[in-house]
């Protein structure tokens, strides 16, 4: 079997957020790049527990993006990938994305294209299925379970009330969540070898954007909070009308 993993490059969530341009372009200066965790802790690792029950199966990581994305690939090659693949271009977009993914895996023969559910930046979860659409793939997202059995998978998704169980022949994309997989991190020894596997620098096709990002904002700022007083009954259920606002 021969499996993709996409990867996406995402700022830490400690990272202190700032923007630039008048508002339209993010500041990456001094923002520390993780590999976003949908795809770390469930796409990655479930492709590696498919090669550990098939020796034969080869996986190969992808990610969109420049030169200091690379740090970031390694890190997802020393958990056990075989070879990485770089297309050399920069997008929030996920139709780019996904676009720039296919116009490489379409010639690869892949049996099983994986991704994260979404990035936990711009919590795009539409890469996965703009991607199978273009492979001319079947898709299945937000998948709980995967289990394969020849040419056979079956997954579990999470729906509203429930749970249901899906089978589809490979070739196939699948879009992970958590349940997956168990999450791991590299050992030494997987850390060591990730500095001399392939890592292989495409150029982009030209693809035009469909979309483009007006300008940023932060969320405003947290206000105090407002103690009451045990018997004050009356001004909590006052506040409750007047101030309190339903997430």
């Amino acid at each position: 079997m021969k499996i993709l993993v996409c990867i996406c490059p995402v700022p830490d969530t400690t990272s202190k957020i700032a923007f630039g341009d008048n508002n339209t372009t993010f500041n990456s200066q001094g923002v520390t790049f993780i590999i976003n965790p949908y795809d770390e802790w469930y796409s990655v690792v479930r492709a590696l527990e498919l090669k550990e029950s098939d020796a034969t199966t080869a996986i190969h990581l992808i990610t969109v993006g420049k030169a200091d994305a690379e740090p970031v690939i390694r890190k997802a090659l020393a958990l056990g990938g075989d070879e990485a693949i770089r297309i050399d271009t920069d997008s929030n977009d996920p139709y780019i994305v996904a676009a720039q993914i296919a116009e490489y895996a379409r010639s690869e023969a892949y049996d099983l294209v994986l991704c994260g559910k979404e990035s936990i930046d711009y919590n795009n979860g539409a890469t996965g299925a703009m991607l199978a659409e273009l492979l001319d793939m079947n898709y299945l997202g937000f998948v709980s379970k995967i289990d394969i059995d020849g040419n056979t998978v079956t997954v579990n998704r999470e729906i509203d009330g429930g749970e249901e169980t899906d089978s589809c022949n490979l070739p196939l994309v699948i879009s992970c969540q958590k349940g997956v997989a168990e999450p791991r991190i590299p050992n030494m020894r997987g850390i060591m070898a990730a500095r001399t596997k392939p890592l292989k620098v495409v150029a982009p096709a030209p693809i035009d954007s469909t979309a483009k990002i007006v300008a940023y904002e932060m969320p405003p700022a947290k206000t105090g909070v407002k103690m009451i007083a045990a018997d004050n009954m009356d001004e909590l259920v006052n506040l409750l009308h007047t101030e309190a606002k339903v997430i």
